[in-house]
């Protein structure tokens, strides 16, 4: 079977490759703007092209695949929204239309809780908590057009779609959250927002990359997959900001122990982006924003009951395992 992953080059994509390589049928290449030598490595090839660029998106699923994994995305917390809409948006709708010109059947869609995320808390939710009514990103906003598009193009019988939802992927050669974490707290500009007792979900990459995989050899026509999405995550929520400590004690950094009211953060981050707004600044991004405020504030974790019934996933790696893997490899952490 080919396989295509969009932006296999990426942290998940990476990992979601050499998860899909241990099976000898799947064969696999990545589409990216950019080519990686530890694709290359490992005898993976890239076909460069761009996703909003409908001509390349043609040229690229014309090399007959059957399935795609569309993990490539713009992420961030800021930015300009045309630019989220155009590679979030127009470069999903550009797979969906070609791929079903091209025949392929599958289409597993890397989607994010945040299309769920509002301004209140969300404990243990599962998959019928509705989109949320207004989104305080656009990265937020262009998820959410994206995976509507997605699981709206599934039929059920020759071109099935599924989307998954992990909350903040983690482990060894992570390019965001921990870098992120580490150079503030090395810095002494973490303070704890709210009262430090939210819970959250998190998940080890590999156990990311298994629930796709997972997810994609379980969709067939009539599968209870089809046209759904699905939360994933590890065994249990975690205490972010004890999260954050056990992180930074592993690289004997000092614990966060100030911090800061959820409301008052929140009205900085409002205040914050109204002034970048007005300034016209894009880089770098406001130290604080409303959806940053509730993500470090709010509760977030929710239900995994559907992804364990449907496709049968549990997580691999545990989170106490995860970290020992990680922080055993200090090297492959990118420090920003």
């Amino acid at each position: 079977m080919r396989i295509l992953v969009t932006g296999g080059g990426g942290f998940l994509g990476t990992h979601l490759i050499q998860e899909l390589l241990k099976n000898p049928t799947y064969i696999v290449t990545s589409f990216s703007r950019h080519t990686y030598t530890h694709l290359e490595d490992i005898g993976v090839p890239t076909i460069k092209g761009d996703l909003t660029v409908r001509k390349d998106v043609e040229r690229a699923l014309s090399q007959g695949f059957d399935a795609i994994f569309h993990v490539a995305a713009l992420a961030g917390v800021w930015g300009k929204y045309e630019d989220y809409f155009a590679i979030n948006v127009t470069g999903t709708k550009n797979l969906l239309e070609v791929a079903q010109l091209q025949k392929i059947t599958k289409f597993i869609y890397t989607s994010t809780p945040s299309v769920v995320f509002g301004k209140g808390d969300l404990l243990g939710v599962d998959e019928n908590q509705p989109y949320a009514s207004e989104h305080l990103t656009p990265y937020a906003e262009t998820k959410t057009l994206a995976e509507k598009l997605v699981l709206e193009s599934n039929n059920g019988k020759d071109f099935l779609t599924c989307a998954l939802r992990p909350h903040l992927i983690w482990g060894p050669g992570d390019p965001h959250i921990f870098p992120r974490v580490i150079q503030k707290g090395r810095e002494g500009k973490l303070k704890i927002v709210g009262d430090g007792e939210n819970l959250v979900d998190i998940i080890y990459v590999e156990n990311a990359a298994l629930a796709h995989v997972l997810a994609f050899e379980n969709l067939k026509p009539g599968s209870n997959l089809c046209g759904e999405a699905y939360f994933i995550g590890q065994e249990r929520p975690v205490k972010l900001w004890d999260f954050i400590n056990q992180v930074l004690g592993f690289l004997k950094i000092e614990p966060v122990m100030k911090s800061i009211d959820l409301q008052t953060a929140y009205r900085l981050g409002w205040f914050l982006e109204k002034v970048f707004k007005v300034a016209g600044i894009q880089k770098p991004e406001p130290p604080m924003t409303r959806f940053v405020a509730l993500n470090l504030g709010k509760s977030h974790y929710f239900s995994h009951e559907k992804a364990k019934k449907d496709f049968g996933y549990h997580p691999r790696v545990s989170i106490e395992e995860g970290l020992k893997r990680t922080f055993a490899q200090r090297e492959l952490i990118k420090e920003t």
